[in-house]
């Protein structure tokens, strides 16, 4: 990669601004809906008009959910920002539940030793260079020949990844080459998150 330092910054813009009131009722929301659906019942469907207007925002979300020991048991998310937050958290939540291939469904019995994680998603922007991706701070999203794949920020460097090795696994993700990232016609977007998570203190 080019030397950062001869690049400017990537403006990505302010992470979506969601105050403690409404953090906490998409947490619950998240929470209700996994375990609403793990017990084979609809998800709940709260009466909108009642809703804030950070909840009724369109903006791209993505629910983590971890065993208290920090291991990942499902994550799933979405990149389609004209559905409001709180239907795209929920969404995200049913998905990290039962249908994350990499993972079977959760198990009921496995309810009360998970931790739910909450991402909401601000505009991404075009990074013009990969010299200026930095991973402790940046989402990434790449796009090439009709894949595409996204990483939230924070994932690499505790796996020990550097920039490169973060843009190698996003492009594996994708189902690309690793070193897709490098070729002309890539395009590689970051982005900033509001991220807010359970208690992961044991129960």
């Amino acid at each position: 990669m080019k030397d950062v330092a001869s690049a400017g910054p990537v403006t990505v813009g302010s992470p979506p601004a969601i105050d403690a009131a409404d953090r906490r009722w998409l947490l619950v929301l998240a929470r209700e809906t996994v375990e609403m659906v793990v017990r084979g019942m609809p998800p709940p469907s709260p009466e909108e008009s009642s809703l804030s207007p950070a909840l009724r925002a369109p903006r791209s979300a993505f629910v983590t959910i971890r065993e208290r020991t920090g291991e990942l048991r499902g994550c799933i998310g979405n990149l389609e920002d004209t559905e409001e937050t709180w239907r795209n958290v929920r969404t995200a939540a049913r998905g990290a539940a039962i249908r994350d291939p990499r993972f079977s469904p959760v198990a009921p019995w496995e309810l009360a030793d998970l931790v739910i994680d909450v991402s909401v998603l601000g505009d991404p922007a075009e990074l013009p260079d990969p010299a200026l991706f930095d991973p402790a701070v940046h989402g990434i999203i790449v796009d090439r020949d009709g894949r595409r794949a996204l990483l939230l920020p924070n994932v690499g460097p505790p796996l020990g990844w550097g920039a490169e090795q973060t843009l190698d696994a996003v492009c594996e993700k994708a189902g690309l080459p690793a070193d897709a990232w490098r070729r002309r016609g890539t395009r590689l977007r970051v982005f900033a998150t509001t991220e807010f998570h359970e208690d992961r203190r044991p129960a």
